[in-house]
Parts: structure tokens; sequence; C-alpha cells
């Protein structure tokens, strides 16, 4: 059990510095890099517990961290009093699927189709869960901010 906490902080320390090295080249405001570090940490850590920890599977561990992102960015973005994108894109970059797509054009190029496909599916089944965890993650902030907009009249 104890090597599975030394990952899991060394997996959102990787995370956390992509995330802020990201920000950088997206010229985020530079009091955001820590938020957004730590928005991308948080559910790249989250992401690698539910599919190498629990195996929920790609396309749920995915769901579940995009949700995490869409959530989180926005209590940063209303804490913060910026836009919620400052912080959800930079946040997005651990979760792209860069290596499976990288795969896939390798397996095309040389010739094994069937890899490629396989490489190809798993994309879009990440691109896809991703999509859906950022609309679902904006339809929670939805029904909590309206709620205590409701409730503080």
């Amino acid at each position: 059990m104890e090597n599975f906490w030394v990952r899991l902080i060394f997996e959102f320390v990787l995370a956390d510095l992509s995330t802020i090295c990201f920000g950088i080249l997206l010229n985020i405001p530079r009091r955001a890099y820590h938020y957004a570090g730590a928005i991308g940490g948080a559910s790249w850590a989250f992401y690698w517990a539910v599919y190498y920890q629990l195996h929920l599977g790609l396309a749920l561990s995915n769901l579940l961290a995009a949700i995490m992102i869409g959530v989180l960015s926005m209590a940063a973005a209303r804490w913060q009093k910026m836009p919620m994108i400052i912080f959800n894109v930079p946040a997005l970059v651990p979760l792209v699927p860069g290596g499976q797509a990288y795969k896939m054009v390798r397996s095309f190029v040389l010739g094994s189709n069937g890899t490629a496909l396989v490489y190809l599916y798993q994309v879009l089944v990440i691109a896809g869960a991703i999509t859906l965890g950022f609309g679902l993650g904006d339809l929670i902030n939805r029904l909590l901010f309206s709620e205590h907009h409701l409730r503080n009249r």
C-alpha cells in the first residue's frame, strides 16, 4: 500500500509540472499556474488510481477525470475571478491520448492495420469520454451554482 501512495504522488507531481509547462506555452496568467497545475495533477492522479488500481476501464476513467477537471476549473475560475478556460485547457493535457495516437500512426505506416485500428479505437474512446466529461462537468457546475444562486436570493 505504501508503494501506491508514493506512485500516486509521483504521478501527481509529473502531471502538475506538465500542466504548468503547457500553461506557460499558452501564456496563461502567472497567478493561474499553480491552480491549473493542481487541477491537472489531481485529475491525472485520480485517473491513474481509477484506471490502474480500480481497473474501471479506459472510458470511465477518462470520463470521471474530465468531470473532475470541469468542476475544479469552475471553482478555481470563480475563486480567482478568471475565465474557466484558463484552468481547464492546460489541465486537460495529461489526459490527451498522444501515446495512442502516435502508436496508431506508426502502426499504419508499418502496415499493421489491425493494431492501428485498436489504437484508433482507443483514441476515439478517450476523446469521446473527455468531451462527454467536460459536458457533464459543465452540467454539474450549472446545477451546483444555480442552487447556490437560488438559495442566496
